[in-house]
Parts: C-alpha cells; sequence; structure tokens
C-alpha cells in the first residue's frame, strides 16, 4: 500500500512514516520543499519526494500522487509564520494537494486539521488567521465528491510520549495530545475508509487508539 504525505518532515508526518514502515506492507513517500530533509525521511522508512506545494501546479502534484492509496495532508506553514503563509501554505497547499488526490484517482485522503478550524473564525492575531485557512481548506475537502476524506483536529499537540489512550469524536472539547498519538491515529485511519466524510476531534483519553477508530467508523 502506497501512502504519500504532504509535509513529509513534519513531526507528525515523520512519526506516521516509522509506524507504517515498522508495519510492513506499506511504501511511504513524504513530499519536502528542502533537499537536505531527505536523509530524516530516509530514516523514517519514508522516499523523499521534492515539491513545494506553495509552487507547483495541480498537474505536477498528481504525477507524485500516481499509483497511491492514500494521500495524507499535514503540511503546515509552522510556528513563526505569518498570516500570508497560513493562506499559502494551510489553506492553498491543502486545496491544491486535495485536486491532485482528485486527479490522479487517490480517493483515500487524510486532513491533519486543527480544533477550532472555522472559515468564519474572528479575530486579528496569527494564530485566527491560522484558524481561518485551516477551516477554509477544509470546508473545501469536505465538498470533493471524488475523495474519501477525513478530516482529523487534534487538540493542542504536545511532545510527551504517546500513551496509546485517545478521545475521537465529532466534538471532543479542548484537551491535549501528543504528536506520536496522533500520528497513532493517522495510521489507522489510513486503513479505515469507514471514517470518509467524518471531521473528528482528537485529545486525549481511556480508549486505546485501534478501538477509538473502530468505534467512530461503526465496526
Amino acid at each position: 500500500m502506497r501512502i504519500v504525505i504532504a509535509g513529509g518532515h513534519g513531526q507528525i508526518a515523520l512519526q506516521l512514516s516509522r509506524l507504517l514502515a515498522a508495519r510492513g506492507g506499506y511504501e511511504v513517500a513524504g513530499i519536502i520543499r528542502n533537499p537536505a530533509q531527505g536523509d530524516d525521511l530516509r530514516a523514517a522508512g519514508a522516499e523523499p519526494v521534492l515539491c513545494d506545494l506553495e509552487s507547483s501546479s495541480v498537474e505536477e502534484v498528481a504525477a507524485h500522487l500516481q499509483g497511491a492509496d492514500a494521500a495524507v495532508f499535514a503540511a503546515g506553514a509552522g510556528p513563526g509564520s505569518n498570516a500570508a503563509r497560513k493562506d499559502t501554505v494551510d489553506r492553498a497547499a491543502a486545496v491544491l494537494f486535495a485536486e491532485a488526490a482528485e486527479r490522479a484517482g487517490v480517493r483515500r485522503h487524510i486532513v491533519v486539521s486543527s480544533m477550532g478550524a472555522d472559515p468564519a473564525h474572528q479575530g486579528e492575531e496569527i494564530f485566527d488567521a491560522y484558524l481561518r485557512a485551516k477551516g477554509e481548506a477544509d470546508e473545501y475537502v469536505r465538498g470533493r465528491a471524488g475523495l474519501d476524506s477525513t478530516i482529523l483536529r487534534p487538540g493542542a499537540l504536545t511532545d510527551d510520549a504517546g500513551s496509546g489512550l485517545v478521545r475521537l469524536e465529532a466534538s471532543t472539547g479542548r484537551g491535549k495530545i501528543p504528536r506520536e498519538d496522533v500520528a497513532a491515529v493517522l495510521a489507522e485511519l489510513v486503513d479505515t475508509s469507514a471514517t470518509a466524510g467524518l471531521t473528528l476531534e482528537l485529545i486525549g483519553g481511556s480508549t486505546p487508539v485501534a478501538v477509538a477508530v473502530k468505534d467512530v467508523a461503526g465496526n
């Protein structure tokens, strides 16, 4: 099973690559724009794919997605970026990646979004711009009939060791979640197309990851 991850050098993406590579049966590719990051991806078990989502065309990105079984958007402008880059990465790149997945015939599509993402979110701070950008991208993705998309909205991310215990629901309320546990949930969602069409919030909880994903999938 071939998985292509946008934002392949991000902390969650690298952990997801390690998890899938360790399971066996997965071929993972991570999209990056900085070739110096390639060795980190290889160490995580992923093939680096050089592509700048801020300047590439839909056709160029679709070429990298040909033959994939699932596409995961885990890219982000990152801390310290301005409102303009929140728009070009967190919104526009997410839209581009979704269009490219549809163009390439990759139905299974997962988006790492953010709790509170809303195109109508009010406020003038950088984080407010981020939530609007994420909300606009999520809204666009939900409207793509050619994709079986799941939107994952984690709470406040931490670098703590994952516990493997989560709360995954349409609405969880505020909370924290280790990046390691976000990656574990993504690894389960890749194979769980029954969650297509769902927007799910994720925080730390008391339910094992695999059980939590099966519960929301109705299995």
